[in-house]
């Protein structure tokens, strides 16, 4: 990683795009930052930041295009790049790609590099962002740049007595406090109707991990209707609800089942007690989507259970042909259906599935 970092920060300078420092931000910088094995911490992707000065929407443009230069340097000799398009490439690596240009607001890229056996790799370029954290627990930042210029001036490796000194801010403003907050594991954040979705999912999150809200019980309250009303302004629809949640389920939780559930009773409460802002049949629509996909994750709980306890056997399936695992509930609920890549990503199978919460 740390070379695909050196190429996009000169594939950065070659374009005359000014660099003003390189940042690591997010999950990982409070991994690094907090006592992590005390609190048992975690972090999920890779968040860089690369702040820069840009002077055209065209430069913001032009930034996904140099970070598929830089992978291109990677691929085998033999690999005819003749044939290979930036679509291409594009469709095969990029994950994620968000684009914000605002002549008077924010203006900045996101480019997610996705990684099947891992981590994600996300580069964020930034001119300007407004809001640059949701809770104060991830509200942390490292300046790398002194050790980018350690590695390009010395060969010599680190150790314990041989090091660059890096800095760390908290972009929340208190750089103790936000550090209190997260090795105390509490919630804290401001005005969340400024973040985009309100900081719902990232929220439940917290509470799914064991965090608390600092603040008091009112103040809560008050606190996940904003967060609530934000999401459901910013995700109007079922569709874009779904896909959302599908996302957040997928890039955060992995395949640890038990936590994903444990998630997403703890959205639904918090969607069931706190929305103020939507019709009732909007609202019951929002409750039945994060009930099926709860259901369909709890089956899925349920069928680990079954293997780990070798309550496992083989059933003939007449539909295709083939033999199949299952175990007798996890049949039974399905009705023969199952996933191909990801629980909740069979939300669609039975639509009339009703409320099991």
């Amino acid at each position: 990683m740390q070379d695909l970092v050196q190429k996009v920060y000169g594939k950065l300078q070659e374009n005359d795009i000014a660099i003003v420092d390189v940042r690591v931000n997010g999950s990982l910088a409070s991994y690094i930052v907090g006592d992590s094995e005390q609190n048992h911490l975690s972090y999920n992707d890779i968040d860089l930041i690369f702040s820069v000065n840009l002077k055209t929407d065209e430069q913001l443009l032009k930034l996904k295009d140099l970070v598929i230069q830089c992978l291109l340097t990677y691929l085998p000799k033999e690999a005819n790049l003749d044939r290979l398009s930036f679509a291409a490439l594009t469709d095969a690596y990029v994950s994620k790609l968000v684009k914000v240009w605002s002549p008077t607001g924010d203006k900045w890229t996101l480019v997610t590099l996705s990684n099947n056996d891992g981590m994600n790799l996300e580069l964020k370029f930034v001119d300007t962002m407004k809001r640059k954290y949701q809770f104060s627990v991830d509200s942390f930042q490292i300046i790398l740049d002194s050790l980018m210029q350690f590695h390009q001036l010395s060969s010599a490796e680190m150790s314990e007595d041989f090091y660059p000194t890096v800095t760390v801010e908290s972009v929340y403003g208190d750089y103790k406090e936000a550090l209190y907050h997260l090795n105390k594991k509490l919630i804290c954040t401001r005005s969340p109707q400024e973040i985009r979705g309100g900081g719902l999912l990232k929220y439940c999150d917290l509470l799914a991990r064991g965090y608390t809200p600092e603040c008091t019980v009112s103040h809560v309250e008050t606190l996940e209707r904003l967060m609530c009303s934000r999401f459901f302004i910013d995700y109007s629809d079922t569709q874009s609800q779904y896909q959302k949640l599908d996302s957040y389920l997928i890039n955060h939780f992995g395949r640890d089942f038990p936590l994903m559930l444990l998630y997403l009773k703890k959205l639904l409460v918090v969607v069931n007690t706190s929305t103020v802002c939507l019709m009732g049949h909007e609202r019951r629509q929002a409750l039945d989507l994060i009930s099926q996909m709860a259901y369909h994750v709890e089956c899925e709980v349920e069928r680990q259970r079954a293997v780990e306890s070798d309550h496992f056997y083989m059933t003939y399936s007449q539909q295709n042909n083939k033999f199949n695992p299952f175990y007798d509930s996890y049949n039974y609920v399905h009705h023969h259906h199952y996933y191909s890549f990801h629980p909740t990503h069979a939300f669609y199978i039975n639509p009339c599935l009703q409320h099991v919460y």
